[in-house]
């Protein structure tokens, strides 16, 4: 009969105890950051996911060298020359060597990354486009969310299944941030996104490895905190989502809870969504209550619109063209020296008309 592979501790272990536990059972160690870090390795698709998980994945495993050699030898004593040193000492001391260099060039690469997702998010500020982040527990249906709004959007007949995530009833389904427009019938079009799922005690060195990732988190306008409300630990699952975004500097953003599933709630539990509250039961898969969460949301995204009324130059057909993609016209008139456009923008957008126009606009 063949004994176990590994053993897994739910709780996470200093490299002592792990050290110490192997001895005693002679079978290799998991914690629980050790196992959290495998999943990722499978789940990982893209590069700039597979650079991250790397990343922590060596941060983990430096303090944890010195039980990698046990059945190397060692020698002691004769000062601290490396002549005197044992096989298992001088491999330990090349590995730490090769993977705090490896950390250094991956940390190189994550940076460029960040760099590029920097330019694009200044890209998408100056198109006018609120955002919205989609966070929570791992899978409480982010990813079947934000399918269930593109296929609610105006432009999903041209894109087809292009445009939706990759989506799967298991943990860490997602580790790449997508970023999608949303834009239905007359409400404000909005850029939504889907990042890694949050759970409980996670790694630390998870966090720094994703903080490009997680960044468009804090970068967002409004959050959609959702959460599998027929897990009966969702609660919990609400805390430890809110800790996080404590940690990310992004707990004052306006958010609303999203309870997800309501369809697989236990009977007789009160799922009706209140107007104005800053929750909704819905689901994701049947499309329950996606009306009550897009009226809240498009209220939160509007109350920081400004009405504009500017007089665009024929020459300037473009900045017409990011009103009628980020705002709402309310009157369009063509006069011999340009356009006179009223609108409700976005404050993003109006200012960023106001610069072009040099601050001509009003409202």
């Amino acid at each position: 009969m063949c004994g176990p592979k590994f053993v897994v501790c739910l709780k996470n272990l200093s490299p002592a105890q792990m050290k110490n536990l192997q001895k005693i059972i002679e079978v290799p160690v998991w914690d629980r950051t050790r196992l959290i870090l495998e999943i990722f390795s499978k789940r990982a698709r893209t590069r700039e996911a597979r650079l991250q998980v790397e990343t922590a994945y060596l941060q983990y495993m430096l303090p944890r060298l010195g039980g990698m050699w046990q059945h190397l030898g060692r020698q002691g004593g004769g000062g601290g020359s490396r002549a005197n040193k044992g096989i298992g000492e001088k491999q330990i001391e090349l590995d730490r060597r090769q993977i705090s260099h490896r950390i250094t060039e991956l940390k190189k690469e994550l940076a460029k990354i960040e760099q590029v997702r920097n330019v694009q998010r200044s890209g998408r500020s100056r198109d006018g486009y609120p955002s919205v982040a989609l966070v929570g527990y791992t899978n409480a249906g982010k990813s079947s969310l934000m399918n269930r709004l593109l296929e609610m959007s105006d432009s999903a007949s041209e894109a087809g299944d292009e445009k939706k995530v990759f989506e799967k009833d298991m943990l860490f389904a997602t580790l790449d941030t997508s970023i999608r427009k949303i834009a239905i019938r007359d409400l404000r079009p909005f850029l939504l996104s889907d990042t890694v799922g949050f759970i409980e005690n996670i790694p630390h060195d998870l966090i720094k490895a994703f903080r490009s990732t997680l960044a468009e988190v804090r970068y967002a306008d409004v959050l959609l905190i959702v959460m599998d409300s027929s897990d009966p630990h969702h609660r919990m699952h609400k805390k430890i989502t809110e800790d996080t975004l404590r940690d990310l500097n992004a707990l004052d953003i306006p958010k609303i809870y999203v309870y997800n599933k309501a369809d697989l709630r236990a009977t007789g539990l009160n799922t009706q969504n209140i107007p104005g509250n800053d929750h909704v039961y819905i689901s994701a898969l049947t499309g329950y209550g996606m009306d009550d969460l897009l009226v809240t949301l498009d209220k939160i995204l509007g109350s920081g619109d400004r009405t504009i009324d500017v007089l665009i130059p024929y020459s300037n057909g473009d900045l017409l063209n990011r009103i009628h993609n980020g705002g709402r016209i309310i009157s369009e008139k063509y006069e011999e020296s340009g356009i006179h456009v009223i609108a409700d923008c976005p404050a993003l957008l109006a200012g960023y008309i106001d610069s072009c126009l040099g601050g001509s606009s009003t409202g």
